[in-house]
């Protein structure tokens, strides 16, 4: 496998080398799934994709505002925040059409020596569950689909308005509006030509409901590729809409009176080109194993919630009525389920995962998805609870999902399954990470406080 992963490295410097590029760009998933990265010269790249690079260690070690956490073992002020080893994954290579074509790859944390995966990295997070699936004779295909809202304003616009009512970059719920899209024809275009020149194809782009609010399909592939998309399309939209005047935003639920922004994965398993989630002799065309699947994703989805909604807001949108999951239930092609049945022949059987958010991290939250499922295989799990008719919402033998952060933090935290599954060192610095997140807002005095209180209390 090394001398494989050495010949391809060399490839591509040669085809780099060879087209004459002086500088390569390099990014990380943080974990928020935040991308961080750098320019580095041909020089340099040429060093570091053979040896790896030096990448300091705090970006496991602050949140998202780039504040250092206080209670984190990994590092911190008492480790001086040393570098962490960066390798390059050559397979990830691709150009940045609007940014001059730049060549990008993407790279993932090693301990010191080079070979053993950093636990606490999200990307190895995932390779790790694969890996597993793997053994167990699986090929895991994913796609992710995200709903986002886009407004009217600059990162400076809106730190000037102190975030208070952004402007939306289209008044009015307008749902699969060919005439909003049409409005905006440039972006749009942009959105599926520029991606799909970065690598990251769409299978379209349609307008939500709500003011400003589109959502985009990513076309299927394996589990990696499909989480280092999902990241990538993140990423990507911001910078192009940054070229437009437009501000993208991923946050699961920004208004109190709209839908949030959903995060869905689609999933299926596969060997070779075969279906195994199919089975042509059953009522809903679910296999044996899908079944099993299934079982696992309800079981121990409400476990792993944290993974999939990793922030405060996130839980604002897993709310009734708001097209979000509030527990874990199951439906055939039933939007108010935690997880959605797509029973439509051999090529296309699967389940949407519906929890995410668009806040998601695609690495942990494909990691937890399929964690949970492979769970349900090795346990032989029967799929017992009925699938739900009607709405979701209304379903009385469905665990609950956690209502908060700290909730969903604390289950992870004590779950046995996910130290089993994940690593008592990532379950460990995870739940850390969400205990900080959790007691940040608990410091902030809201408007909606300020409101209800300031006068009349």
């Amino acid at each position: 496998m090394a001398d494989q992963e050495d010949v391809r490295i060399k490839a591509v410097l040669k085809q780099l080398e060879d087209a004459g590029h002086q500088k390569v760009k390099v990014a990380v998933a943080d974990i928020d799934g935040i991308l961080r990265g750098k320019y580095l010269n041909f020089d340099k790249f040429k060093s570091a994709s053979q040896k790896g690079f030096g990448f300091c260690n705090v970006v496991f070690g602050w949140d998202s505002a780039d504040v250092c956490y206080d209670s984190c073992t990994y590092t911190g002020w008492h480790s001086g925040y040393p570098d962490a080893l960066a390798k390059i994954d050559p397979g990830t290579e691709r150009v940045v059409p609007w940014d001059g074509n730049v060549p990008f790859f993407l790279g993932e944390f090693y301990e010191q020596d080079g070979r053993t995966p950093l636990e606490i990295c999200p990307r190895q997070v995932l390779k790790k569950v694969l890996k597993k699936a793997e053994g167990m004779g699986y090929n895991v295909m994913a796609g992710c689909e995200f709903e986002w809202f886009n407004f009217q304003e600059s990162a400076e616009s809106l730190e000037q308005k102190n975030y208070c009512v952004p402007t939306p970059l289209t008044p009015g719920m307008f749902g699969y509006s060919i005439l909003r899209s049409s409005q905006y024809s440039d972006f749009f275009n942009d959105l599926i030509d520029l991606h799909r020149n970065f690598r990251v194809p769409l299978e379209g782009v349609h307008t939500e409901t709500g003011p400003g609010v589109y959502e985009a399909a990513i076309q299927v592939s394996n589990g990696l590729e499909a989480a280092d998309r999902a990241i990538l399309f993140k990423t990507g939209t911001k910078e192009i809409a940054q070229k437009h005047g437009i501000l993208a935003s991923f946050m699961a639920k920004w208004n109190a009176r709209l839908p949030g922004c959903s995060g869905h994965i689609h999933l299926s398993l596969c060997q070779g080109d075969k279906n195994l989630f199919y089975a042509d002799d059953d009522p809903n065309c679910m296999s044996p194993v899908f079944k099993k699947f299934l079982a696992g994703l309800i079981r121990y989805t409400p476990e792993f919630l944290v993974m999939m909604a990793p922030t405060v807001n996130s839980y604002k949108r897993l709310v009734k009525g708001y097209w979000a999951p509030t527990s874990s239930t199951w439906g055939l092609d039933n939007r108010t389920c935690a997880f959605r049945v797509i029973p439509w022949g051999a090529s296309s059987t699967r389940v949407e995962v519906r929890v995410p958010g668009a806040d998601m991290n695609p690495y942990l939250s494909l990691a937890a998805s399929v964690a949970a499922g492979l769970k349900g295989i090795e346990q032989n799990l029967s799929l017992e609870q009925a699938q739900v008719q009607g709405s979701g919402y209304d379903s009385t033998d469905a665990a609950a999902f956690p209502s908060n952060l700290q909730e969903a933090a604390t289950a992870f935290a004590n779950s046995e399954v996910a130290r089993t599954v994940f690593g008592e060192r990532f379950v460990k610095h995870y739940s850390e990470t969400r205990f900080w997140e959790w007691e940040q807002s608990q410091k902030a005095v809201t408007d909606w406080e300020i409101k209800r209180y300031f006068e009349i209390i």
